[in-house]
């Protein structure tokens, strides 16, 4: 590994002057240009997964079963995350061989144009097969885009940015997948709002993806005004890039050994905390408690802003007393209390209307059985829902600093793209549909099987697991890496 250990009389000023001496006012403008467009990207990517329920009977047919449409749906909103991997290698190949600003251009393009196209595909009932079709594809190359992407956004920052305050920095970068979920949430909720019920379904769950249009744009414009990350430029004067980084990544035993570490005792685990604790509890409200889209987006949102800061509190915290203490907590708690929260979750939406019985009036004459509609206490479950994001801070806060700080420059670009994106898009991204999956399975058992409370969280069992494998994991074999130096 060619990264150095700090010793312990380094003071900020020389791991400053290490880092090319770049001031806090040009890391500032790289991580805000960095930032805008992750979260583009981001919303991009959630703005199908937020409208699973809506867009699958535009893809699957009317007539069809609900929840063989959001199965479907959810079908083609995982096949995202499939290719991502893909997308690590080919664009991590790219950001280490020619530069990591030209390849995250060249993401937020694609990523940008795919989703504008989502909005324009013709619905089942007109094209038939050819519209979920068309849509798997553009997913395919949403994900190959999401796959070059954070690694890009991760590595430029951390280059940038101090040794001691690297945690601090490159927090900033985590916060861009929440932020963007908040986004399209947001946008979702207001143009539904302004339209009646039928309208957006019928054709206004189109508009936020063509409004992508304008975002990708203006985010394009910022990014081009950067410059290449110093360390890489530094590399590539000396001649010191890699000339086949996928064959230097898996080719060299010790950084294989290093990709395998950070996949199974990091990334798996911190996938599935993060989209089980917002994706797919926001699935969860909507699709077996019944919250009408406006509720439990108000739930998940709220929950989401209060919890943001601590992405920032969480990476600065771990430059003081390591990495990997902070992702293993996290870990050890989603592990812990994931399957509780959510019970709560259950026990706080509470049945959405009961029944009035038959009366008898003063004046003698009958009252039919009515159903009265009840309110889900909606500041209780986003408490619950706070603590379930809670988790995702923990672990993802440290992590960016934790993955750069594992590879070297010329290599680090595919390095830590690989394992980020097969723990978050293949063990992560498939929580959806995985937990959705199980918990419909479970309702079908015979009576008797599982009671019908049990049934609807019977699908929590798979990111549990993941979660308990992946803290014993990292906890046996993982290295804090908070002292390591990534100048080469």
């Amino acid at each position: 590994m060619e990264a150095q250990r700090i010793s312990a009389p380094e003071t900020p000023a020389a791991v400053a002057h290490d880092n090319n001496s770049v001031d806090e006012k040009t890391i500032w403008k790289v991580i805000t240009a960095s930032s805008v467009g992750t979260v583009i990207e981001w919303y991009d990517f959630y703005i199908f997964g937020s409208l699973a329920a809506i867009i699958g009977p535009v893809l699957f047919g009317a007539k069809g079963k609900p929840e063989d449409t959001l199965l479907g749906a959810l079908a083609v909103f995982g096949a995202g995350f499939v290719v991502r991997p893909f997308g690590a290698l080919v664009f991590g190949r790219i950001g280490d061989m020619i530069g990591r600003k030209y390849t995250f251009l060249l993401t937020l393009l694609m990523m940008g144009g795919a989703t504008v196209a989502t909005g324009l595909v013709p619905s089942y009932d007109k094209i038939g097969l050819l519209a979920p079709s068309i849509v798997l594809v553009l997913r395919l190359l949403q994900g190959l885009a999401l796959g070059g992407e954070y690694g890009g956004a991760a590595t430029y920052v951390a280059e940038y940015a101090p040794d001691k305050r690297r945690g601090y920095f490159t927090s900033y970068i985590q916060i861009t997948a929440t932020a963007g979920l908040i986004l399209s949430i947001l946008v979702i909720v207001l143009t539904k709002k302004a339209m009646p019920e039928a309208d957006f379904k019928d054709w206004g769950w189109r508009i936020p993806f063509l409004l992508s249009g304008v975002l990708i744009v203006a985010s394009y414009y910022i990014r081009q005004q950067l410059h290449e990350s110093p360390l890489f430029a530094k590399a590539k004067a000396e001649g010191k890039t890699s000339r086949n980084p996928i064959a230097e990544t898996f080719g060299n035993p010790v950084n294989r050994r290093l990709v395998l570490i950070a996949l199974f005792g990091a990334t798996m685990g911190q996938g599935v905390v993060f989209y089980t604790s917002q994706f797919y509890a926001y699935s969860f409200m909507q699709n077996t408690l019944k919250l009408d889209l406006v509720d439990a987006s108000i739930v998940l949102v709220a929950s989401m802003v209060v919890a943001t800061p601590l992405f920032v509190y969480f990476g600065s915290l771990s430059d003081r007393i390591g990495r990997k203490r902070i992702i293993m907590a996290g870990m050890l708690c989603a592990a812990l209390f994931t399957i509780p929260l959510f019970y709560g979750l259950k026990a706080y939406a509470g049945p959405l209307t009961e029944t009035v019985p038959a009366t008898v009036d003063a004046a003698g004459q009958a009252v039919a059985a009515v159903q009265k509609a009840l309110a889900p206490n909606l500041p209780m479950m986003t408490l619950l829902t706070f603590f379930l994001v809670l988790f995702v801070t923990m672990v993802y806060g440290p992590i960016a600093a934790y993955l750069v700080e594992l590879f070297p420059t010329k290599v680090r670009y595919t390095s830590l793209s690989v394992p980020y994106h097969i723990g978050n898009g293949i063990f992560g991204g498939f929580v959806p549909l995985v937990a959705t999956w199980i918990a419909v399975w479970a309702k079908a058992q015979p009576a008797g099987t599982f009671t019908h409370e049990h049934a609807a969280l019977t699908g929590l069992i798979y990111p549990v697991v993941v979660a308990g494998l992946c803290w014993i994991i990292g906890s046996a074999l993982m290295k804090d890496t908070r002292d390591v130096r990534i100048m080469d």
